[in-house]
């Protein structure tokens, strides 16, 4: 669904002039959050987000990278053993879920399925 032009521009200039949030716009047009949203992402209008932390891991994350890259089988258990080595103090399940993250993945690879009748391939 389209909404009209008037109202795409009173949406762009709420947010970006009277600084209002989505969720005042939304409730003072009567219309949706969502369709706010999606008219600041359409106009390239970016709704601020939620700023991130800054990780204990972010300071050892090229050395991981690095190693990783030369030794892709390597165990995230050996991994944390040798980044706390070098003064890293999280804890251990979550630098697993994130090395996990950073782990190289292998290219998917094509294959044909064969499909054929019961006792056919006999």
């Amino acid at each position: 669904m389209t909404i009209p032009l008037d109202l795409a521009a009173r949406i762009e200039r709420l947010f970006t002039v009277e600084h209002w949030r989505v969720g005042t716009i939304a409730r003072q047009l009567h219309v949706h959050r969502d369709t706010v949203r999606r008219v600041l992402r359409e106009r390239a209008v970016v709704p601020p987000g939620v700023p991130l932390r800054p990780s204990l891991i972010d300071t050892y994350r090229a050395f991981i990278l690095e190693t990783l890259e030369k030794y892709p089988t390597l165990t995230a258990s050996r991994l944390h053993d040798m980044v706390c080595e070098r003064g890293y103090a999280g804890q251990a399940s979550h630098f697993r879920y994130l090395v996990s993250t950073m782990r190289p993945r292998p290219p998917a690879e094509a294959y044909l399925r064969l499909r054929t009748l019961p006792g056919e391939q006999m």
